[in-house]
C-alpha cells in the first residue's frame, strides 16, 4: 500500500566509506598533451600532501598563473616511484601509463586571468613523492630546473584577542621555507581578506554577535602558496545569539522529525506529539519524505500523507475525518496540531537515505528542481500546513546508497535555487553529514558557500559505528568527542561541527543531531568499547538497531564513553542517549554557540518524551 523509504539511516555503510571518492579515474591510457595557452615561465604548480591515513594519502596540485595574460588550458606532468599511484581524483581529468600521470583542466577550470589559482586533487596509494613535474611542457616552477623550490609549511593555528562586537586581532606562528616566507593570506570563511608581511592581523568591520572562522596561508619569495593553517572559530560580541528563523528571537530550535510510514507498524500518529507533551516542548517538524524523481520533488506515500481516515479517537481534536473531506492523512492531522501549538513550524523533508539517488538529475536543473519543489509544498490543499523545506541529500558529491559525481558546487547551486523560489518568508534547511575524516564528506562539498541561503544545516551526527562492520568493533554510535580507540578518526559530533565551522558556516546555522534509538552488535564478550562481535543485535523492526524506548528497560547502560552510553547485556551490546546524556550534549550545543538540535525521530521515545523534554530543559 505504501512505499515507505528506509529509516533516515545508516549514515555510513562501513568505516571505509570516509575514505572513499565520488569520481573513479580512466586510468587505461595517457592523454596527449594539448598546445598549451602560454609557455610554463609564465605559470606555476606546486604540489602538497594534503593528508595521510597509513594505507593512502591525499595529494593535492595547485596552479597559478604568474604571467600578464590569461591561460586558456592547463596540463600538469609528474612521476611516482614505483608503487605510488593515483587511485581517483576531482577537479582535472587524470591518467595514468606505467609511473608517469598526467592532469588535464576540465571544460570549466582551465581559463586562468593574470595571478588566479585552480587547486585539484586526488587520493594515491604507497609513499612516494612526485618528481619531474612539468607544466604546459615547462618546468613547473616557472624556471629551468624540475621541480623547482618547495613550497611554505602551514603556519601556526591563528589565536584569537581583544575581541569586540566588530573586530578581532589574530596572531600566528611563522611558517618556514627553504628560501624565504614573503608574506601571509589571512583567509575568512576561505575568502582572503588580506595579506600582511607580519603574524599578527586585526579584522575589522565585523558584525556583532556573528561566527566567523579564520586561517592562514604562507606565500614564498616565488608566491607559492603552502598549506593552510588550522581553523580558529571566533564568535564577535554582542548581537542577538539565536538563530534567527526559529520561534522567536534568541531562541533555540528544537526540531524532530515525524516518520510517514510511523503510522503503519509502529502505530505512531500525530496525536502522539500531543499526548506525549512532547508538542509543547518543541519548535519545528520535519515531515519524512518526500522522494525526489525524475528531476522532481514528488510525493512519497499518499495514503499516509493526505488520504488516510482518522477516527475520532485517533485524530488530534477529537474529530472524525469524513469520507468527503479535501484533505486528510496526517497533513490534516499537523494542521489540527498547529492550531494547537501555533507556534510550531513545520517542514517537508526530500530524500533520506533511500530517496537520495535523485538529487543528481535534479540539480542538473536547479532551478526547474526548486519550481517542483514548491509547487509540490505549496500545493492549495496542504499549503498552511508547511513552512518551508528541508533536502536530505545523502550525499552531495560522495557515496551514500548510491554515488554522486556532481561536484563540490552542485548542493550550493541547489539551496541558491531553493531560496530563490521559495523566498524569504520559507524556511529552507537540509540534513548533512557528519563525516569529518580527512578527505570525507564534509570536504566534498561548498557548505559554506549553500549556507547564505540557508536557515540551518543538520548535523547528522550519529550512525558513525553500528553492526552494518558486523564484527565490530563495538563502539558508540554517537559519540560527542574522540577517545583513545576509536574505530575512525573524524567521526564524532565535536569534529564535524568544527570542520563545518573552519568551512564557515556560522555556528547559529548548525543543528546538534540526536538519534532517539540505539545501535547493537551481538557475539560480544567485552563490556567496555571496542570488543568484536558476531554480528547485529536482534532489534524489534531492524537487526542492529533499537528505540530508546525499549532498551531503557531491557538493556539499561552500563557505562558512558565519549559522552554517549553503553551497554552489554547477556552477548548484546548496545549504545544510545539517555536523558542524562543528551542534557550534556545540549550544554555543550550551547557552549558551542549553535542554533540548537534535533533527533531522529519521535518514535523511539517514551509515551512521555523523556528524550524530548531532555532537549528542551538542556537547552533552555
Amino acid at each position: 500500500m505504501n512505499s515507505q523509504p528506509a529509516l533516515h539511516r545508516p549514515r555510513f555503510r562501513s568505516r571505509a566509506v570516509a575514505g572513499l571518492t565520488a569520481l573513479l579515474l580512466p586510468l587505461a591510457a595517457l592523454v596527449g598533451l594539448a598546445t598549451p595557452a602560454q609557455a610554463a615561465d609564465s605559470a606555476t604548480a606546486t604540489y602538497t600532501k594534503a593528508s595521510d591515513w597509513g594505507t593512502g594519502f591525499e595529494g593535492k596540485w595547485t596552479v597559478k598563473n604568474t604571467g600578464t595574460t590569461s591561460l586558456s588550458s592547463w596540463t600538469v606532468e609528474w612521476d611516482f616511484p614505483a608503487g605510488t599511484a593515483v587511485t581517483s581524483g576531482w577537479d582535472a581529468d587524470i591518467t595514468g601509463a606505467a609511473n608517469h600521470w598526467t592532469a588535464k583542466n576540465k571544460t570549466w577550470n582551465g581559463t586562468l586571468a593574470p595571478g588566479a589559482t585552480v587547486t585539484f586533487g586526488f587520493n594515491g596509494t604507497g609513499s612516494g613523492a612526485p618528481t619531474g613535474c612539468k607544466l604546459n611542457g615547462g618546468s613547473c616552477d616557472g624556471g629551468p630546473s624540475v621541480p623547482g623550490d618547495n613550497p611554505p609549511s602551514a603556519p601556526g593555528t591563528p589565536t584569537a584577542s581583544e575581541i569586540t562586537n566588530t573586530s578581532v586581532k589574530l596572531s600566528w606562528t611563522a611558517a618556514t621555507d627553504d628560501k624565504g616566507i614573503k608574506n601571509y593570506d589571512v583567509l575568512r570563511g576561505g575568502a582572503k581578506v588580506a595579506t600582511v608581511t607580519g603574524t599578527t592581523y586585526t579584522n575589522t568591520g565585523l558584525t556583532a554577535g556573528t561566527d566567523y572562522s579564520y586561517t592562514v596561508q604562507a606565500r614564498d619569495t616565488a608566491d607559492q602558496t603552502g598549506p593552510v593553517s588550522g581553523a580558529r572559530a571566533v564568535r564577535t560580541t554582542g548581537g542577538d545569539p539565536g538563530p534567527g528563523p526559529g520561534p522567536g528571537p534568541g531562541s533555540k530550535v528544537k526540531l524532530g522529525y515525524f516518520t510517514e510510514w510511523g503510522v503503519y507498524g509502529r502505530n505512531y500518529h500525530v496525536k502522539n506529539l500531543d499526548t506525549s507533551g512532547s508538542a509543547a516542548k518543541i519548535t519545528h517538524i520535519n515531515y519524512a519524505f518526500g522522494n525526489v524523481t525524475g528531476g522532481k520533488c514528488t510525493v512519497g506515500d499518499s495514503y499516509a500523507d493526505y488520504e488516510k481516515a482518522y477516527t475520532a479517537d485517533q485524530s488530534v481534536d477529537g474529530v472524525a475525518d469524513t469520507w468527503d473531506q479535501p484533505l486528510r492523512g496526517s497533513f490534516n492531522q499537523l494542521r489540527k496540531l498547529k492550531a494547537k501549538y501555533p507556534h510550531i513550524k513545520i517542514l517537508w523533508s526530500f530524500g533520506g537515505w533511500t530517496w537520495s539517488g535523485g538529487f543528481g538529475q535534479a540539480v542538473q536543473n536547479p532551478a526547474a528542481f526548486a519550481q517542483s519543489c514548491y509547487d509540490l509544498v505549496e500545493d492549495p490543499r496542504w499549503a498552511d500546513v508547511f513552512d518551508g523545506i528541508d533536502l536530505d541529500w545523502e550525499y552531495p558529491n560522495a557515496c551514500g546508497l548510491t554515488c554522486d559525481t556532481s561536484g563540490p558546487a552542485s548542493f550550493k547551486n541547489m539551496m541558491q535555487a531553493m531560496r530563490a523560489k521559495f523566498g524569504a518568508n520559507n524556511l529552507v534547511t537540509a540534513a548533512t553529514t557528519a563525516d569529518a575524516s580527512a578527505g570525507g564528506k564534509i570536504d566534498k562539498v561548498d557548505y559554506a558557500g549553500a549556507a547564505q541561503y540557508m536557515d540551518w544545516f543538520n548535523v547528522m551526527t550519529y550512525d558513525f559505528f553500528g553492526a552494518f562492520a558486523a564484527q565490530g568493533p563495538t563502539a558508540p554510535h554517537s559519540p560527542l568527542t574522540s577517545y583513545p580507540g576509536i574505530p575512525q578518526a573524524g567521526f564524532n559530533s565535536a569534529e564535524a561541527i568544527a570542520k563545518f565551522k573552519a568551512q564557515g558556516v556560522p555556528a547559529n546555522k548548525l543543528l546538534l543531531g540526536i538519534g532517539f534509538y540505539g545501535r547493537g552488535w551481538t557475539g560480544v564478550t567485552q563490556e567496555a568499547p571496542g570488543g568484536t562481535a558476531t554480528g547485529a543485535a536482534p532489534g524489534t523492526y531492524e537487526a542492529g538497531i533499537e528505540d530508546y524506548k525499549v532498551l531503557k528497560n531491557t538493556c539499561p547502560p552500563t557505562g558512558t564513553i565519549a559522552g554517549t552510553s553503553y551497554a552489554k547485556c547477556g552477548s548484546n551490546w548496545w549504545s544510545y542517549d539517555t536523558p542524562a546524556t543528551i542534557t550534556s550534549k545540549m550544554a555543550w550545543a550551547n557552549q558551542q554557540s549553535l542554533g540548537g538540535a534535533f533527533f531522529w525521530d519521535f518514535t523511539g521515545d517514551t509515551a512521555n518524551g523523556e528524550l524530548v523534554t531532555a532537549i528542551n530543559s538542556g537547552l533552555g
